[in-house]
């Protein structure tokens, strides 16, 4: 098959299923694994170039909702009556799914069911270990600094946190992405903060700006020095390498119960 994907989670679903080899386009931020980086590229997650896409000729288009503004790209596809279909994971559950589903449209069955799995044997091994914490950590994520974001309980970091003896203290807004204000992240006052900063490199991020902000040293996580810079394509790309992800943070946080990553 001839194949265009134009989301990084996407790409990396396909390179989960052995496929991209089958791969012709890519969006500008696919990144992983290395053979994409010699790929066309189409344009941005909010910009792509449906003309591009449809000049790479098609068989099929892995396009995504994941973002708010990706629904113009599901237009313009339809009005070239380009073959796609839409991956919109919020929970580890619905990212299985959708490795049965890209391997149903690939005919890829028998790997596809083979990576769903693993992913939940592996989701089932953190699961037992994680039942064995007593105290589990209190975790804020920073999704986007101003306006403030955080994920809440429909979105895949809830229950990476509990996976990693973890509470996201966001968690009881149902909503996967919610925006709260900074006086909500004191009251919760976590253990830890993760700053996973959607589409900015780990580089990018200070945590001096954490530090800098009104009563921030109220919060327990500033007083003993807990900020984690994480690499966002490891936590907001709703691919299978969130487990990577969680294996990461898991024993970062409890080194004593976790395997070291």
């Amino acid at each position: 098959m001839r194949i265009v994907s134009i989301c990084p989670s996407n790409t990396e679903i396909l390179a989960y299923l052995d496929l991209i080899d089958q791969l012709v386009g890519v969006d500008d931020d696919s990144d992983w694994p290395e053979e994409v980086n010699n790929l066309p590229r189409v344009g941005r997650d909010l910009n792509i170039d449906i003309d591009a896409v449809e000049d790479l000729k098609p068989d099929l288009v892995l396009a995504s909702l994941s973002v708010p503004g990706m629904e113009k790209n599901i237009e313009a596809l339809k009005n070239k009556d380009l073959p796609y279909i839409i991956l919109d994971p919020n929970s580890l559950d619905e990212i299985a799914e959708d490795l049965l589903t890209v391997g149903r449209f690939t005919h890829s069955e028998e790997k596809a069911e083979q990576v769903y799995q693993d992913f939940h044997n592996e989701i089932e091994k953190y699961r037992s270990i994680s039942q064995q914490i007593d105290a589990p950590k209190k975790i804020y994520w920073e999704w986007w600094p101003k306006p403030i974001f955080t994920p809440g309980r429909a979105n895949w970091l809830s229950y990476i946190s509990e996976l990693a003896g973890a509470e996201n203290v966001f968690a009881s807004y149902e909503d996967a992405s919610i925006q709260v204000e900074w006086e909500e992240v004191i009251d919760k006052n976590p253990d830890e903060i993760c700053m996973v900063w959607v589409g900015v490199q780990e580089k990018k991020m200070n945590p001096q700006l954490i530090k800098k902000r009104n009563r921030s040293n109220e919060i327990k996580a500033i007083q003993d020095n807990k900020i984690h810079v994480l690499q966002e394509y490891l936590y907001c790309r709703p691919s299978p390498r969130l487990l990577e992800g969680l294996r990461r943070i898991a024993y970062q946080l409890h080194p004593e119960y976790f395997p070291k990553p």
